[in-house]
């Protein structure tokens, strides 16, 4: 399970938008694009997001992790900004054999999102097609809802949520 999800759309201030940039993993199942008639992210309803702050200690990072059971969570600067994810159980394989100690800042270990003009950053907002988030869904784990300004994590939208909508909308 991930940190996951964004408020439903009565939530969502005006001009909030998503966006991840993760290391492609591909995805087993996808949905025909012309099953989701018309929904924007937004009709995803998804819940909020959990993050932590970069200088969270590694033990901090794992409790949480496991009382929440997330595999993958968003990690913030000083402003809330995002820098990356950690993945949880890369950080519990440091921190069995040593490698991480219990007071370490997760930022040490967490995997930064890439922006540069080869990778762009890519922004889907709530009105952003179900269409177009299952494009990005196909190459990324995760994709993290932000302001239009990428400077606050809403929430987090995954493949799972897709599918999830198709069959509680009977698709």
């Amino acid at each position: 399970m991930l940190a996951t999800s964004m408020p439903s759309s009565s939530n969502f201030p005006a001009g909030f938008s998503s966006s991840a940039i993760l290391p492609s993993t591909p995805v087993s199942k996808s949905i025909s694009p012309d099953k989701y008639r018309g929904a924007v992210v937004e009709d995803l309803q998804l819940s909020p997001a959990f993050a932590l702050p970069f200088a969270e200690p590694v033990s901090r990072v794992i409790e949480l992790a496991y009382d929440r059971d997330f595999s993958h969570i968003p990690v913030l600067d000083k402003n809330r900004r995002p820098l990356g994810y950690v993945e949880v159980s890369k950080l519990k394989q440091l921190w069995e054999s040593g490698q991480a100690n219990p007071n370490d800042k997760v930022s040490q270990f967490m995997i930064k999102f890439k922006r540069t003009s080869a990778e762009p950053y890519t922004l889907i907002t709530p009105l952003t097609s179900l269409d177009e988030l299952e494009q990005f869904l196909q190459t990324n784990i995760f994709a993290l809802v932000t302001d239009a300004e990428r400077k606050f994590v809403i929430g987090v939208a995954t493949m799972h949520d897709l599918e999830q909508f198709v069959s509680r909308r009977g698709f």
